[in-house]
C-alpha cells in the first residue's frame, strides 16, 4: 500500500516549521464518494483518504495535503491546490469510476413513483413530450422517505434515480411547482456535469437557457423560496 506519512510530514513541517512532528497516520478507505477525512485525536493526526486515491499523481496528493491540513488547522488554502485536486476529480475517467464506486457501495432509498396524489412516472412522460419530444430514457423516479424542504429534488447519475421531496405530494401544492422540480431534475439527464476549467459546471448557460422554457419558471422559483 502507498506511503504517504512523507508527503503529510513535509506539508505539515511547511506550515507548523516550530512545531514538533506529530504522530500521524494516512490510510485508504473504502468510502461511497471521492472523500477524504482528518481528524486530530490526542496528538496524532488520522488521515483517511478515498481509496480512489491510491494511484493518483504525487502533486495532486500533495494538494491534497495542502488542502487537509491547512482546514485541520484554519489556514486559508491556495486556489492552486483547490484547482489542482478540482482537476484530478474532474477527469472523464475519474468522475466515471466514483459512479461506479458509488453504484456499487452506496445505497439509495428508493419507495415508489406513485404518490398519495401525484405518479412521478405519468408526470414524467408528460413533461418529456411537452419538453424532450419523448426522447429522454426514463430514469428511476421515486419520492423521497420524507417530507424535506431543503432537498427538494436530486437526480442521481449514479443510481440513475431522480428522487423528488414528498412535499409535493399533496393537494396543497400547486401541481405546477411539482412539475417545475421534476422538469429541472430532467434537464440534468440532458445536460450531465461537465468540467469547466478546474470547476464543475452543473447548471451550464444551456441548461439555465432550457429551464427558463418552463412558462411559470419565475413564479415557481419565487413559490419555491417561500416552501
Amino acid at each position: 500500500m502507498r506511503d504517504l506519512n512523507p508527503t503529510f510530514l513535509a506539508v505539515f513541517r511547511e506550515l507548523k516549521p516550530r512545531t514538533p512532528l506529530p504522530e500521524l497516520e494516512v490510510s485508504f478507505f473504502p468510502f461511497v464518494h471521492l472523500n477524504s477525512t482528518i481528524r486530530l485525536r490526542q496528538g496524532r493526526i488520522l488521515v483517511r483518504l478515498s481509496d480512489l486515491l491510491e494511484a493518483a499523481p504525487e502533486p495532486v496528493l500533495e494538494a491534497l495535503a495542502q488542502i487537509l491540513l491547512r482546514k485541520l488547522f484554519r489556514l486559508p488554502v491556495p486556489e492552486l491546490y483547490n484547482a489542482r485536486y478540482r482537476r484530478f476529480a474532474g477527469r472523464p475517467e475519474i468522475v466515471a469510476r466514483t459512479q461506479t464506486i458509488r453504484a456499487m457501495r452506496g445505497r439509495k432509498q428508493i419507495s415508489s413513483p406513485q404518490g398519495k396524489v401525484h405518479h412521478l412516472e405519468e408526470i414524467f412522460e408528460e413533461l418529456n413530450q411537452r419538453y424532450f419530444h419523448g426522447l429522454l430514457a426514463r430514469p428511476v423516479l421515486t419520492w423521497g422517505p420524507a417530507v424535506a424542504r431543503r432537498m427538494l429534488g436530486h437526480y442521481d447519475a449514479a443510481h440513475n434515480t431522480i428522487l423528488i421531496s414528498r412535499v409535493f405530494d399533496s393537494n396543497r401544492v400547486p401541481r405546477f411547482l411539482l412539475e417545475y422540480v421534476l422538469y429541472h431534475e430532467m434537464l440534468h439527464l440532458k445536460f450531465p456535469v461537465r468540467m469547466k476549467g478546474s470547476r464543475r459546471c452543473v447548471h451550464s448557460p444551456e441548461f439555465q437557457a432550457e429551464e427558463r422554457r418552463f412558462p411559470q419558471w419565475r413564479e415557481a422559483e419565487m413559490a419555491l423560496k417561500e416552501l
